[in-house]
């Protein structure tokens, strides 16, 4: 049989369909043509899109040497570095997740608790009382921080200041269809994406410099540090093989730009959703009342349910995709071999018989629920689920935790909050812009006489990250 159907319109059409109205156009899409069904943009390719727990299933526990998602994430090498575990298949891809995964497990987390709080808590005092702003921006300067202390283990200085002007200039954000359009047609002279590859140099020739004065006091005796560069310092593979230069630089590139606007994203989303829902803002404020320990913050039930039931109705990537290699069947259809898999998050997570009301902000639904890695998975699955997952939905836990019991803030315009194309992410339009009404004394908890302000509080307009740029 041919590919499954899809929509006939010229291929540019779809490829500015996708890049500019992504979730309109994919759920028109799986109304008019069933699960699964066929996109094509010029210079991509052929996309199968599925969205069923059946067929994502069969993806994602396919067989590594048929769906490579290095390949399918080709376009990005210019923007993290051929050495990432992002484009590697096969035996590097393995050997690169087995470095990479011990520093970013779970109980390894406990050990950032204090740090992220007390970013989060420095950002809060720069955001203003009274006047509406982009909640967006500020997330994004927390994820920085937390990126740039605890992943590249700098302190505040000359050194990590220079880095930080030299990250922000790298992830200054195209336009969205930028992110969608092979290289070969933006490399051009005075291209915005020459000036991206003179930042990305910048950048890597400053990591470097990173990577070498922390080998050289390590070889000199120096105290282990706790954070990720330096643990990944120390690792080694089966072979007893560290890591190069190469490869170390590549990676900490790709913590940045997955790990530093996918997650502020997800931030900028778990408000507009609790803030949508005020009553839900509300009781997570009572369960958070009283809890003073940073690291106790992920233990809150409800914080839980609210982080997972956010990444479901708003995932910040709206599909993950694996390219075949060789003919194969998929789903009684006869798939060459150049044409991508792509389970869709988006539509997976909506899928009635999956999630009942759907389109409802319902955290409960994850009580006691067992989750189905092939009905919910915002992080992508199988071998090639993202590496960083429980660093982002702590971090998310503790920003959230943090943040929520020291001011009373609402929408600035109230209602639904509409998403919009941010590069490859999908972020809440015009940043979730808010207004804080006043903060919450540090020693008050929920139930007792609230005040107007706090001596500490510093209100200015925060600071400016920004997205990478694919």
């Amino acid at each position: 049989m041919p590919l499954p159907p899809g929509p006939r319109e010229p291929g540019i059409v779809q490829l500015v369909q996708f890049s500019q109205r992504p979730l309109a156009w994919l759920d028109d899409c799986a109304r008019k043509f069933g699960d699964p069904f066929t996109l094509r943009m010029p210079g991509l390719g052929e996309f199968v899109m599925a969205a069923s727990p059946a067929l994502v299933k069969e993806i994602f526990t396919g067989d590594d040497d048929v769906l490579h998602a290095g390949k399918a994430n080709a376009l990005l090498e210019p923007f993290v570095g051929k050495h990432s575990v992002l484009l590697l298949d096969g035996a590097s891809h393995l050997r690169q997740r087995r470095l990479l995964s011990p520093p970013m497990r779970g109980e390894r987390m406990q050990a950032y608790a204090s740090l992220i709080a007390e970013i989060t808590r420095a950002e809060l005092a720069r955001m203003p009382v009274g006047t509406p702003f982009s909640l967006h921006e500020h997330m994004q300067s927390i994820t920085l921080e937390v990126i740039l202390r605890a992943v590249f283990g700098l302190e505040e200085g000359a050194h990590m200041r220079s880095l930080r002007t030299l990250l922000l200039a790298m992830l200054e954000p195209p336009p969205a269809i930028m992110a969608f359009i092979p290289v070969r047609y933006l490399d051009f002279p005075l291209s915005p994406f020459r000036t991206f590859v003179k930042r990305r140099a910048a950048v890597t020739r400053a990591l470097r410099e990173v990577i070498r004065a922390r080998r050289a006091a390590q070889a000199a005796g120096g105290a282990p540090g706790t954070d990720i560069l330096s643990l990944l310092l120390g690792a080694r593979d089966e072979d007893g093989a560290a890591m190069t230069e190469d490869e170390l630089c590549d990676e900490l590139v790709t913590m940045l730009v997955a790990g530093h606007e996918t997650t502020a994203t997800a931030l900028s989303w778990a408000f507009a959703c609790l803030l949508e829902h005020r009553a839900l803002a509300d009781r997570l404020r009572d369960e958070l009342a009283g809890v003073d320990d940073p690291a106790a913050l992920a233990g809150v039930e409800y914080l839980d349910l609210v982080v997972k039931e956010t990444l479901r109705l708003r995932p910040v990537i709206p599909d993950v995709v694996r390219k075949t290699q060789r003919p194969m069947t998929f789903a009684g259809f006869d798939i060459p071999a150049g044409v991508s898999l792509a389970p869709c998050i988006h539509l997976a997570h909506r899928r009635p018989e999956s999630w009942p009301e759907p389109e409802r902000f319902l955290p409960e639904r994850f009580r006691g629920a067992k989750l189905d890695p092939y009905a919910w998975f915002p992080f992508g699955g199988g071998i090639r689920r993202c590496i960083g997952q429980a660093f982002a939905m702590y971090e998310m836990k503790l920003v959230l935790g943090t943040i929520l019991p020291r001011v009373e803030l609402r929408l600035a315009n109230p209602g639904t909050v509409s998403a919009v194309r941010r590069t490859i992410t999908l972020a809440p339009k015009h940043g979730t812009r808010v207004i804080i009404d006043r903060r919450v004394d540090e020693g008050l908890v929920r139930g007792t006489p609230r005040a107007t302000g706090s001596p500490h509080a510093r209100p200015g307009t925060g600071g400016a990250g920004h997205p990478p740029s694919r």
